[in-house]
């Protein structure tokens, strides 16, 4: 697909994590589920079988060995996208995920966030999170900013929170960071695969002397492959940037900046990264038009913007604030309605689907810190950009 891991940027096949297992009979004729591992059994070796089919095996075997954090399946997926078969991944994406949609129930108590049970009340230097929907009373602390890390000047760096994007179906929920850049440095790390163009200088890992000082870390968007946008870091290009692409802009004194490419952000002396991934999804704090039509590809591969999946997205506030916002079954239109309802006049999707959307804010503890993730439904570690990551990322420290 288009969208890194929009069809492109999953790295698991559809269903393979979320769908309702099948049934089978136990001796006293009664159903009863097959066992998480005996399904993820059966889904690697259906994964292994689509390998063998198609290739030289010392190509799927450098695949499963290279360096960076991935799993089995987002390596294997990864290769046959990589190897002739991503019509065929597309397809099979778009099929579950368009029939999957999220219930009109009320979110399992598991998925919503519990931490901080006192919320901080409504300042005029947080924008207010809009919480209406048609699922009747808000849940305990939606809408609700709580603090995180405390910069130098003693106020907080960070807040977060979480609101319900959807109407038809309130069981969504997305997390949403605020992160106040007067007191924070950003920085983009590339991976060991991802933009390609390698190798990169560093580890693809957030060094070790500034875990200490880590406020967040989080994911960045699609692979180079999926899109026509450049990647641009400390004065080297993988790709070259392209006109109108969205942007997220790093300048030398950590600041982030949304916006489309030669338009409202642009190369400067003073410009040390930028990723480009689509195109914005939120501008002038509005949503972009057409986004369920995707007319031309401008958010990814046909149909991409109708699955309900993990998606992530980045945007900036009147504030000049950082918002970042993610969730599970959403679709194009209402990731871009979440950052709209969080506050952002300018938004970008990043990336998609299960495994590859992660955000972990950082508390500090001794001369180390601690990862608590932004939804506790989030896949892999709060940790997982400390150790080396096939793919770029984000983080960004206090200053």
């Amino acid at each position: 697909m288009r969208p890194s891991h929009s069809a492109q940027h999953q790295e698991v096949i559809p269903g393979s994590e979320t769908a309702m297992p099948p049934e089978r009979h136990g001796p006293d004729g009664s159903k009863k589920p097959r066992s998480a591992r005996a399904r993820r059994l059966r889904k690697n070796v259906l994964i292994v079988l689509l390998c063998l089919s198609i290739i030289p095996a010392g190509s799927y075997a450098q695949a499963l060995t290279y360096p960076g954090n991935a799993t089995f399946a987002d390596r294997s997926v990864g290769w046959l996208r990589d190897n002739g078969a991503n019509g065929i991944v597309n397809a099979i994406e778009n099929w579950y995920y368009t029939r999957h949609a999220p219930t009109a129930q009320t979110p399992q108590p598991d998925s919503i966030p519990l931490r901080n049970p006192a919320p901080l009340r409504f300042t005029t230097a947080l924008p207010r999170l809009q919480v209406s929907h048609g699922s009747g009373s808000p849940l305990r602390n939606e809408g609700q900013w709580v603090s995180g890390r405390k910069a130098a000047d003693g106020q907080p760096a960070i807040y977060t929170s979480f609101i319900r994007p959807d109407n038809v179906h309130p069981s969504v929920l997305v997390g949403v960071a605020l992160i106040r850049q007067s007191v924070s440095n950003a920085h983009l790390v590339a991976g060991t695969r991802e933009p390609g163009t390698g190798p990169w200088p560093g580890d693809a890992a957030v060094p070790s002397n500034e875990v200490s000082h880590l406020l967040a870390t989080f994911n960045s968007g699609f692979k180079a492959k999926d899109i026509t946008g450049g990647f641009y870091l400390n004065g080297r290009y993988s790709r070259n940037l392209v006109d109108g692409e969205a942007s997220a802009v790093i300048t030398a004194d950590g600041h982030i900046s949304v916006g489309a490419w030669n338009q409202d952000v642009r190369m400067s002396p003073a410009v040390i990264a930028v990723r480009q991934n689509l195109h914005l999804i939120v501008a002038s704090g509005k949503q972009e038009p057409d986004l369920n039509i995707n007319a031309g590809g401008a958010w990814g591969s046909a149909s991409n913007q109708l699955q309900y999946t993990w998606r992530s997205g980045l945007g900036t506030d009147i504030h000049g604030n950082l918002i970042y916002v993610a969730g599970d079954g959403l679709t194009l239109e209402t990731l871009a309605n979440a950052l709209v309802q969080s506050g952002a006049i300018q938004g970008m999707e990043l990336d998609i689907h299960y495994g590859q959307v992660n955000f972990s804010s950082w508390t500090p503890r001794g001369n180390l810190a601690l990862p608590t993730q932004l939804l506790p439904s989030m896949p892999k570690s709060p940790s997982r950009y400390l150790a080396s990551d096939q793919r770029d990322f984000f983080y960004l420290t206090v200053k």
